[in-house]
């Protein structure tokens, strides 16, 4: 009857560890359909200057409401989800969000001789991210209940592969819904994606159970009760943690360029480069495909070295040659042909790659700072410093291209990497932590 009760447990132990790659898939998708939406709208700038009769002041507002609507309600979001889950929190977000899609798809956009006022558009981008910035701190705190440490650098850096994965895919179907059947068919598209992820999360998104969780929480038990047993002090509230605050604002400096990119990168190939749609299209889908790439085997490396910070630091100094690099080389180009296009898409991609590479390891680095129990918030501090970013910074790109057009928009692009580096703490000195020691032990 034991070894029944025994054979029991293992099994449910082995589901609940083959249903955190399900879990994982969700995390996946919902910010593969919010990214597809924030990274993906941005994509269509050329057009909605064009289809809502705007300025580059104007382009500027609007796609920084994004940004400043996920800035605001992230912090309270990765409250509410310590307090209420994951699962209620993940819903409620890409329904709401969903619903916010159609609500623009409907009522906020050009037909016939109408065209939507800017505040119109700007108030509903805003509202797009004020109910989006739930998905972020809900799906990585998922992810780090199912995973323990030594895997979930891996984990959380494939959930943050989403990021540019949705990007891509909005870089390359929303400029061509836009420009062929109308901006109605871009946000119908945004909120059905959104909808059909909130079904599998209802389907598959739970706290993990006790039995079934069981090799998912091993590790984290090992490392927790390890912790205890040397005396360690009680973790203070990520509010208050000056780890988890540097890191945070490290990232937030690191993603200026990243963000100049996502958001000006089209204008800059149209207007500088003289690129086509396609080209155009090609050029920014290829940007987050490589940053997805360099998620992916970031995470799975830092797990194994154990040198996130290091990593971290290393990302602000190679964007901050390349976007240097990219300053340089607009300011000199003299002609404007198809080879120095090229030239001008290449360093692109090569910079939107480095300016992007490094958000999985940074994520799992404020997660561990933080605990399980607390990542929410921690990861809501973070995503807060980023988008924050995402707001300011297509803001001051039209005034930095009228004092001094793109090398100068470059050049503070590559400053803001530059700064991040001392911002980001430094590998800890010594051998590796006791939280370490008892995760190879287990």
């Amino acid at each position: 009857m034991a070894n029944g009760s025994v054979d029991a447990v293992h099994a449910l132990g082995e589901r609940g560890a083959s249903h955190r790659w399900k879990v994982l898939g969700v995390g996946f998708a919902a910010n593969a359909s919010f990214s597809a939406a924030f990274s993906g709208i941005p994509t269509t700038a050329v057009f909605l200057r064009s289809g809502y009769h705007l300025g580059n002041d104007g382009l500027g507002l609007v796609l920084g409401m994004l940004g400043l609507g996920i800035a605001v309600s992230e912090l309270p979001w990765g409250l509410l989800t310590d307090r209420w889950g994951d699962r209620r929190v993940l819903l409620l977000g890409l329904l709401s969000t969903a619903a916010a899609l159609a609500g623009l798809a409907l009522f906020v956009v050009p037909s016939g001789g109408y065209v939507p006022g800017v505040a119109t558009l700007a108030l509903g981008l805003l509202l797009i991210g004020l109910l989006g910035g739930s998905v972020n701190g809900s799906s990585g705190r998922a992810v780090m209940a199912w995973f323990q440490e030594g895997e979930r650098g891996l984990a959380m850096s494939i959930r943050q592969t989403a990021v540019p994965a949705g990007g891509g895919l909005g870089a390359l179907l929303l400029p061509v819904l836009a420009s062929r059947f109308g901006f109605a068919s871009a946000y119908a598209v945004l909120a059905a994606a959104c909808g059909v992820t909130a079904v599998f999360a209802w389907l598959w998104l739970h706290e993990p159970s006790h039995a079934g969780a069981g090799d998912v929480r091993a590790g984290r038990n090992a490392v927790q009760n390890a912790v205890m047993a040397e005396g360690a002090p009680p973790k203070v509230s990520p509010l208050r943690d000056i780890g988890i605050w540097r890191v945070a604002l490290g990232a937030g400096a690191l993603c200026v360029p990243q963000l100049a990119v996502i958001t000006f990168g089209t204008v800059f190939l149209h207007d500088s480069g003289r690129a086509g749609v396609l080209a155009i299209s090609v050029t920014m889908a290829a940007v987050q495909a490589g940053a997805a790439v360099a998620r992916v085997w970031s995470g799975r490396w830092t797990d194994r070295n154990r040198n996130r910070r290091p990593y971290m630091r290393a990302c602000s100094l190679t964007t901050a040659a390349l976007f240097a690099s990219l300053a340089l080389l607009t300011g000199l180009a003299g002609t404007h042909g198809a080879a120095m296009t090229a030239v001008f898409a290449l360093m692109i991609v090569l910079g939107g790659v480095s300016a992007s590479a490094w958000h999985g390891v940074a994520f799992t680095e404020l997660a561990t700072l933080a605990d399980t129990s607390r990542a929410g918030t921690a990861l809501a501090i973070g995503n807060t410093c980023v988008f924050l970013t995402l707001f300011v910074t297509p803001l001051a790109i039209p005034p930095l291209l009228t004092i001094g057009s793109w090398p100068l928009v470059w050049a503070v692009a590559s400053a803001c990497a530059l700064i991040a580096w001392p911002i980001l703490p430094r590998a800890a000195r010594g051998a590796k932590t006791s939280a370490a020691r008892a995760c190879d032990a287990t």
